[in-house]
């Protein structure tokens, strides 16, 4: 039960931060998105369920605060499908991503049998990197496909929200002509975007995960 509490107090927190962190974003006007890192911090940490549950406070508090039309929680998706890639990135590459205590047990009684193949901390490290830098580009890939495709939705249903795409929105307006399909448009638009903004949520999201294992160990 306190480990549950826990994780619910973790989760209310990383909501938090990713508002406050796309905030700060907008105020400083950077072409990025910023709403996900401790939604991957979350999912590293403590796996599916609280990764998804992050990602859904997120958009639950912000929209309750910054009320937008009931479509944008359809973004809601799109932290949802942050937190399942990254665990089933997890379920790929257990080696270089996997923070649980179990895995931790068995990585131990690899090395106590001399089973786990002897690499140097270089090594680690340069695995972890590429592994991290995959999973961006698959968060990139995704979160590009799907936000294009919801912001085609929304603006189909309520074009009205037209002052409502942000930084995608603004490379759609001035990289395309109008006559190109608007699905289209806001895929493309994004993929620059998300480049960055995914290569962040995935490097500081794990190095988050990394300080509340050492601050909270199970």
């Amino acid at each position: 039960m306190r480990r549950i509490l826990l994780m619910v107090a973790l989760c209310f927190a990383g909501a938090l931060l990713n508002i406050a962190l796309n905030r700060i974003n907008l105020l400083v006007a950077l072409p990025l998105f910023m709403d996900t890192v401790l939604t991957v911090a979350l999912t590293f940490y403590g796996g599916l369920f609280w990764g998804t549950l992050c990602g859904v406070l997120t958009h639950l508090i912000y929209y309750t605060i910054w009320f937008e039309g009931w479509e944008m929680s359809l973004y809601t998706l799109c932290s949802m499908a942050t937190a399942l890639i990254t665990w089933l990135f997890i379920r790929l590459f257990p080696r270089e991503l996997d923070l649980s205590s179990r895995h931790a047990k068995y990585e131990q009684m690899l090395r106590t049998a001399g089973i786990e193949r002897r690499s140097g901390k270089l090594a680690k490290v340069m695995d972890r990197a590429i592994v991290l830098t995959l999973l961006s580009f698959a968060l990139c890939l995704a979160m590009s496909v799907m936000g294009g495709l919801i912001t085609a939705i929304i603006l189909e249903i309520n074009s009205s929200l037209q002052g409502q795409r942000a930084f995608g929105g603004i490379l759609s307006d001035t990289m395309f002509s109008p006559n190109i399909p608007v699905l289209v448009v806001e895929i493309t638009a994004r993929i620059p975007i998300n480049i960055i903004d995914r290569l962040i949520a995935a490097f500081a999201g794990y190095a988050v995960a990394l300080g509340i294992k050492k601050l909270l160990p199970s």
